[in-house]
């Protein structure tokens, strides 16, 4: 992440990728992925974060060295330095925000099996369970404690009716297909399997789309810019549609007379 790999991110001449800029796509793309689906995605096992904070703290030690000896409003270096810099923290502080909105949101259902607490960083296991056991023993002290021990459980599925809530796995996502493959759909009326072509943009339930995502067959995007995308795209149909319409009223009226 130094100048060097800055400034070759947007030289035409350059068809190098360095290190740093493949993990900054990388972050990026998980960063898109996590906000997009409405569970927690498995955590990073290729050292992509431990690379990330490393870079920002040596970026970081680089920075506070250069604004001693030199002034920052003249020295471009250090400003795009600093830029670049922002730009990495405010991807890893979204990514962590928006999973634990999530874990927070579902802790119970995260810590009930050990497929999905593998799914956690050590970080955020430690804090989902030191916080749900500091909720369960608010609740005990506050009201628990006076029910039969058979009924203070948070997650009891007595009955074939569970306590944990679970995320909306049919939760609608975006989707841009990376290759050519047949996709299967769940649809309320019936299911359905398409041929997609790379480089299409399909909308699709989670629980159909979790699947080609994680094997790398396609890759998620964000909902709002997709959504206006499509109505701006509506809208201009429907502007030309209206002015074929007319064009031909015209036409007709002008036969007529």
């Amino acid at each position: 992440m130094d100048i060097h790999d800055i400034l070759r991110e947007v030289d035409p001449s350059s068809h190098s990728i360095s290190c740093g800029f493949r993990d900054l796509q990388a972050l990026t793309r998980r960063w898109v992925a996590e906000r997009s689906a409405p569970e927690v995605l498995e955590w990073p096992s290729d050292g992509l974060f431990e690379r990330v904070n490393a870079r920002i703290k040596a970026q970081i030690d680089e920075v506070e060295d250069l604004t001693g000896d030199m002034d920052p409003k003249t020295n471009f270096s250090l400003i795009v330095i600093q830029t670049e810099l922002e730009r990495y923290k405010f991807l890893v502080r979204s990514f962590l925000r928006v999973r634990m909105a999530k874990i927070d949101k579902h802790i119970l259902h995260y810590l009930s099996t050990e497929d999905l607490r593998e799914r956690l960083s050590p970080a955020e296991l430690a804090y989902a369970t030191r916080h749900q056991a500091l909720l369960h023993n608010h609740y005990l002290s506050s009201f628990l404690s006076s029910f039969p021990q058979q009924l203070q459980n948070l997650n009891d599925t007595a009955g074939n009716i569970t306590m944990i809530d679970s995320p909306d796995l049919d939760t609608a996502v975006f989707i841009r297909m990376l290759r050519d493959k047949d996709v299967y759909g769940q649809g309320t009326d019936a299911d359905v399997t398409l041929p997609a072509a790379e480089g299409d943009v399909l909308i699709l339930r989670w629980s159909s789309a979790k699947d080609i995502v994680r094997d790398g067959d396609a890759e998620t995007l964000e909902p709002e810019i997709e959504a206006r995308k499509m109505l701006q795209f509506w809208n201009q149909t429907t502007a030309l549609y209206r002015a074929s319409v007319i064009q031909r009223v015209s036409n007709i009226n002008e036969e007529i007379e």
